[in-house]
């Protein structure tokens, strides 16, 4: 039933104080042991994604950061600013685990066959708290990894390949037929870029510098529109006009980049219209705002007629959307293509207590287009 199970294990915390003060800590916590239909997974590779930060840091300001303690066993703190802390209200003296995803070995089983099956098995898991060296599961919600699989490389097989591969499905049930993506050279861009190739869809990527538009033509991109360039806006009504994208996911958020999308969509949309219309084109055009990479205030200066529509999107309600069935046959492609369409990239492998690093927060908190970090708990025993 079990394999090298310890009583008890490190996790990571995130706690805001109503004094406005983000405290970063280490607790060591119980590791629940499995029910019949449970699993027990030693984590080993667990990715900061940017929805990790925006729990990890919150609206803290990490310059501002300080770590006291021991080496193995650090605190940090951080000030808040008063504009933060009103969107902290609901977390406030509350200690809060973090860490999406991840992937380790089952180390202990419950009785069900299905448990019994994972011992010993190198599998990725979602769900919160993965920043820790222990995590208990219903066996049946992890995904097991091929045999040649490392950890590292699982690690990352839920949310950015989960996601790429649900933009399409959304694409389909709302009757799109091409996309647009910003923030396009981060690893969700690039997986979705091979998605897109494979799948015979056309995509558009906004980049904000020329190396990230050579980084996507290194691997087969067509349509690339550098944000940065004088020519943003006529590069991408051509890019529209060419591909009949209608439908956008924007990791910016804040700023005028939505609105740019939607007015560039417009002019593509009318570019083929056979009459005029006060209203503006007939053609529905819609952005999807999943990331929040600018948390200012979104901007839309009114060009784009009447037909369209901005909203939010993240990925657990879109698995839900497409039902149980077609969701485990997404899980499966991941698993298929880990180390081909789904690779992920890291620039360091980290451990827990160099996650409240204030050096190390500062590189990983940067969200920097290729840099992402992965903690790996193992280094933290001893």
């Amino acid at each position: 039933m079990t394999n090298s199970l310890s009583s008890y294990g490190l996790q990571l915390r995130s706690l805001v104080r109503k004094s406005g003060e983000l405290e970063l800590s280490l607790a060591t916590v119980e590791v629940a042991p499995p029910g019949p239909d449970e699993v027990v997974v030693r984590i080993e590779a667990a990715p900061i994604n940017p929805s990790d930060l925006a729990l990890l840091v919150g609206a803290a300001d990490m310059d501002t950061a300080t770590m006291s303690g021991p080496a193995g066993n650090p605190v940090t703190t951080a000030q808040i600013p008063a504009a933060g802390m009103r969107a902290m209200g609901g977390r406030l003296d509350e200690s809060m685990t973090v860490g999406n995803e991840g992937a380790g070995t089952v180390v202990a089983a419950g009785s069900s066959e299905t448990a019994q099956g994972l011992m010993g098995r190198t599998v990725a898991l979602f769900g919160g708290s993965m920043f820790g060296q222990y995590r208990t599961v219903r066996a049946d919600t992890c995904l097991p990894l091929p045999a040649d699989t490392t950890a590292a490389e699982g690690a990352s097989c839920f949310v950015n390949p989960l996601t790429s591969l649900c933009m399409l499905e959304t694409m389909r049930l709302e009757g799109h037929t091409a996309l647009v993506h910003t923030a396009a050279a981060s690893n969700l861009g690039q997986m979705l870029n091979k998605v897109c190739q494979a799948d015979r869809v056309d995509l558009v990527n906004i980049v904000r510098s020329e190396a990230q538009a050579e980084l996507l033509r290194g691997i087969g991109a067509r349509h690339i529109c550098d944000s940065t360039s004088p020519t943003f806006m006529a590069d991408l009504i051509a890019a529209l006009v060419e591909t009949g994208a209608t439908l956008a996911f924007d990791a910016i958020g804040g700023g005028t980049l939505a609105g740019q999308i939607l007015t560039a969509m417009e002019v593509a949309a009318n570019k083929t219209a056979t009459t005029y219309s006060r209203y503006g084109s007939t053609v529905h055009k819609q952005v999807y705002i999943y990331g929040m990479l600018d948390s200012g205030p979104t901007t839309l200066n009114r060009a784009f007629g009447m037909s369209w529509g901005v909203g939010g999107w993240l990925l657990p309600p879109c698995l839900a959307r497409i039902g149980g069935e077609r969701a485990q046959a997404l899980r499966l492609r991941v698993a298929s293509e880990l180390k081909t369409t789904f690779a992920s990239h890291y620039v360091a492998e980290i451990s827990l207590a160099d996650t409240l690093n204030p050096e190390i927060i500062a590189r990983y908190n940067k969200r920097a287009t290729g840099e992402k970090y992965l903690i790996n708990p193992s280094l933290d025993a001893g």
